[in-house]
């Protein structure tokens, strides 16, 4: 399988770019100067407006326009393909499985208070164990797991109180 990379512009066009059209790319030396590229008989004056490495995204502008540029790792796909997901777009009130496995430790129970961040439960996945944190502070409302159980993907483990 080829290591492939997607490439979202404007969040209106997708590509896939395999490694090898990425090696002779340099980020570095692209920062702040204006390129001049031929393709296809056409000419293309590309200049890398913003770069943010680290979330890969970029502000590229092609004969005097612009566009927002984000390009997709092969880890990314995998993430999005197994259902998971880097962000934070859980339920405030609400801590679901995010992958189907095993639970490992429960560490609160019904009443107990709880700071952001703090362990609520361990998912043993795919040989990695996953800790679920709380992503407010609040009140434990309810615990659904115990140890040892199986849960599958969306099953709902902990609810917080609501905030008010």
């Amino acid at each position: 399988m080829k290591e492939s990379y997607s490439v979202s512009v404007d969040e209106n066009y997708e590509f896939q770019l395999v490694k090898k059209d990425t090696e002779n790319i340099d980020q570095t030396e692209l920062s702040g100067q204006k390129i001049h590229l031929l393709h296809n008989n056409k000419s293309f004056e590309i200049e890398l407006l913003e770069n943010d490495f680290i979330n890969r995204n970029y502000s590229v502008k092609v004969n005097g326009n612009i566009y927002r540029v984000n390009v997709g790792t092969p880890l990314d796909a995998l993430i999005k393909e197994m259902g998971l997901s880097l962000g934070n777009d859980s339920f405030e009130d609400e801590i679901h499985a995010p992958m189907p496995g095993i639970i490992l430790e429960v560490n609160v129970a019904e009443g107990d208070k709880v700071k952001k961040g703090d362990s609520l439960c361990v998912l043993e996945a795919m040989k990695m164990e996953n800790t679920l944190t709380a992503s407010r502070d609040g009140i434990v409302k309810t615990v659904n797991i115990a140890k040892g159980d199986t849960v599958d993907k969306g099953k709902l483990l902990i609810e917080l109180e609501k905030n008010d």
